[in-house]
């Protein structure tokens, strides 16, 4: 099928690094460097040696001296790449985008969406729900006059790298992009200032039903009295209106199918235009029903994450536009959010905004219609000048809500069937744990002085180690964002000296004080991979440009491309994430291949809390067991740490390694000292096939998590 030219599409803009005009902060801004090639190809070897065995990795090596010699492909590359780097704003930027997001065939609900759940609300009657949702998209308006005025607060790095300005385009994103499928590729677009208007209505999802409701109706922004009246008119058109087939499921099947559904849907004009609506508003509100009485991290994280399949909320979404707010009958509040735009830092940031909003203005308090304006509201409006703050007079001069009509062909009932069955069996497939943690929180780790991410990266090394034997490759995102347009790169936490650690925990024969030695040896090992990471030297997105580069000069692959453990490496069995908040409220995600794990944590003072997933029809994973052994994990490091270093040392602040420092303790111990094998003989294969989030092909990597990682902690 030949894609047909987008009507619709004239009137969006593509969103690419040569798209984007940064603004003066970002601007000033360093560009992202290009990293020595020796450094990298020395970093990539590392990575691969404690995931296979002793031949394979000697097979590797020989082939990454190959690629790496004086006048050969690697070094011509590099200086293709460096050249390339000088006319671009963000060199890799629009590679990562497409190997990350785009070109990803699979649907994006649990593989690629997140969930975000939101503190628990009680509604003691109906009207609850929509007074909580007009106070929730006053809040949202309020965020977005801020982000229209470009006037949020500049970023700053801490720690080590603490005062370094960071890039900001990514929270402007929020209310501007939408997801456009494509046959092949999708993609990221925006309204097109210059064509359209920018949009002043919202799309409230009820019953499985499209609302359009302006929010800004010249020039004056809804009161909260006037958008509850207008969600109460959309709630009651809804419940009285004609059975709707569920045309959002659409988006929650597999990419290239949606895309061709869309095209026969454009075949209409009135499809035409309700499609129009949905790309051009500024977010989603979806309406839910309750699905049961007992409102647990669990229920809530289903909810928000999935909704539950096609008999229950899945229906009430669509997952291409960026920003979709989630409030229920029954008190459930969250979100889910198409990951392409922004990292999850973006996300957390306007979720307290808002979540502070309602808690000053508390939302019970919203009536009908004699509602004072809200002053946080208002301020503003005042500081930023917007003229679109100002209060529409009265109800009876607003236009009732337009519903959305639909026109489908038997192609699309087909391809709505389809998306229907796959995306009950995914959400069937999904097992999903959460876990409080609450015999400490990251107050303990500082209180060895140590990263309270890299203990807890540690952990999840060692839970999976008790349960496997053996490391995977790891994914834990850091934040580029020192750099202008920058997104991630890759921490790697399964480290030589990870491996050696995790070993001699399972071990009866090592002391105790030689595992705390490896420990902090381990410690001190993530610790580099971060800092190199942040400082834009991390090996993922170098060994992405020099792979793309290649291809687009068309030479043959190098082998270090297509040798099997630059596949192993780069698939991620562990796929984490830290989203911390300062509320009550947390993150979640599935995982981005078949054998894999989604672990995202979020750590308080006294408790941390964990989102673990699996799927299970992998024999490989089980979710239940891994938070066991997680919970047992954290126990032995606690007793560890107590029992070997308690009072804590000062001799050395492993919150605070220099990037360049030895990767060598003092007494230089490692595993092969304690008399522990150095690596297998024969590592132990995934007998599913790796199904893999974003790539092209099977060659390609994996989708990494959401958020900005370790930036929190360095």
């Amino acid at each position: 099928m030949s894609q047909m030219p987008d009507v619709n599409m004239t009137r969006m803009k593509r969103q690419g690094s040569e798209d984007v005009v940064p603004c003066p902060t970002t601007q000033a801004l360093p560009k992202l460097p290009v990293p020595p090639l020796q450094q990298t190809l020395e970093g990539y070897l590392k990575v691969v040696r404690p995931l296979v065995s002793d031949d394979e990795y000697e097979q590797t090596k020989r082939k990454v001296e190959e690629f790496g010699k004086p006048g050969g492909d690697g070094e011509m590359l590099q200086e293709k790449l460096l050249e390339y780097a000088q006319t671009k704003v963000n060199w890799v930027y629009d590679w990562w985008m497409d190997d990350m997001y785009l070109t990803a065939r699979l649907p994006l609900v649990i593989n690629s969406s997140p969930g975000m759940v939101f503190p628990k609300q009680i509604f003691t009657e109906p009207s609850d729900q929509l007074r909580f949702a007009a106070r929730l998209i006053s809040g949202i308006m309020d965020y977005k006059v801020i982000l229209d005025a470009r006037a949020l607060p500049i970023d700053y790095a801490r720690g080590q790298l603490a005062g370094q300005p960071l890039c900001m385009e990514q929270y402007y994103r929020l209310f501007s992009s939408y997801r456009v499928p494509g046959l092949t590729r999708d993609m990221l677009v925006s309204p097109d200032s210059s064509v359209m208007p920018e949009p002043e209505h919202i799309i409230v999802v009820c019953k499985n039903q499209f609302f359009v409701l302006d929010v800004i109706i010249n020039f004056k922004r809804l009161s909260e009295a006037d958008l509850f009246n207008q969600l109460k008119r959309i709630m009651q058109a809804a419940t009285a209106g004609d059975r709707c087939e569920p045309v959002g499921l659409l988006t929650a099947g597999d990419r290239t199918e949606w895309a061709k559904a869309r095209i026969k849907l454009m075949e209409d004009s009135t499809n035409r235009d309700s499609l129009d609506m949905i790309e051009r508003c500024i977010f989603v509100l979806c309406m839910d029903e309750g699905v049961c009485c007992d409102k647990t991290d669990l229920t809530l994280a289903c909810q928000m994450l999935h909704g539950n399949g096609s008999h229950s909320n899945t229906p009430n979404r669509w997952f291409d536009k960026t920003m979709q707010f989630i409030v229920a009958d029954d008190g459930a509040c969250g979100l889910v959010y198409e990951h392409s735009p922004s990292e999850g830092v973006a996300v957390v940031q306007l979720v307290e905004h808002l979540l502070n909003y309602i808690r000053v203005n508390p939302w019970n308090d919203v009536c009908q219609r004699d509602s004072p304006a809200i002053p946080h509201a208002c301020h503003s409006s005042q500081k930023y000048g917007s003229k679109k703050m100002l209060r529409a007079q009265s109800i009876c001069e607003l236009p009732y809500p337009r519903r959305l009509r639909w026109k489908l062909s038997p192609e699309v009932f087909h391809y709505l069937k389809t998306s229907r069955e796959s995306v009950d069996r995914s959400i069937a497939n999904m097992d999903l744990h959460i876990m409080r943690y609450t015999r400490f929180g990251k107050s303990f780790p500082k209180s060895q002085n140590m990263s309270p991410d890299g203990f807890v990266q540690l952990a999840l090394q060692l839970t999976y180690f008790k349960l496997h034997k053996r490391l995977v490759s790891t994914y834990e995102s850091a934040s580029t964002r020192r750099f202008q347009l920058g997104r991630v790169d890759n921490i790697r936490a399964a480290s030589i000296e990870a491996h050696n650690w995790v070993r001699a925990m399972c071990s009866d024969t090592v002391e105790d004080y030689d595992r705390m030695e490896l420990f902090k040896k381990a410690l001190k090992a993530q610790r580099n991979f971060t800092l190199q990471a942040l400082k834009g030297q991390g090996i993922d997105c170098h060994l992405l440009g020099l792979k793309e580069m290649a291809a687009m000069i068309d030479m043959p692959m190098p082998d270090i491309f297509t040798d099997e453990p630059f596949d192993l490496t780069n698939k991620f069995v562990l796929s984490t994430s830290q989203v911390p908040t300062t509320m009550d409220a947390f993150m979640c995600y599935g995982p981005v291949v078949n054998n894999g794990y989604g672990a995202c944590y979020n750590p308080h003072d006294d408790y941390i809390l964990f989102c673990l997933s699996s799927f299970k029809d992998c024999g490989d994973s089980d979710s239940e067991m891994f938070t066991i052994a997680l919970r047992q994990a954290l126990d032995d490091m606690q007793h560890l740490c107590l029992k070997v270093n308690h009072p804590p040392s000062p001799v050395m602040d492993l919150r605070k390694v220099d990037i360049n420092g030895d990767s060598k303790m003092a007494n230089g111990l490692d595993g092969h000292q304690l008399g522990l094998p150095m690596f297998p003989c024969g590592m132990a294969r995934e007998n599913n096939p790796t199904r893999k989030q974003n790539s092209r092909d099977d060659d390609d990597t994996a989708r990494g998590p959401i958020a900005d990682g370790a930036m929190a902690q360095t």
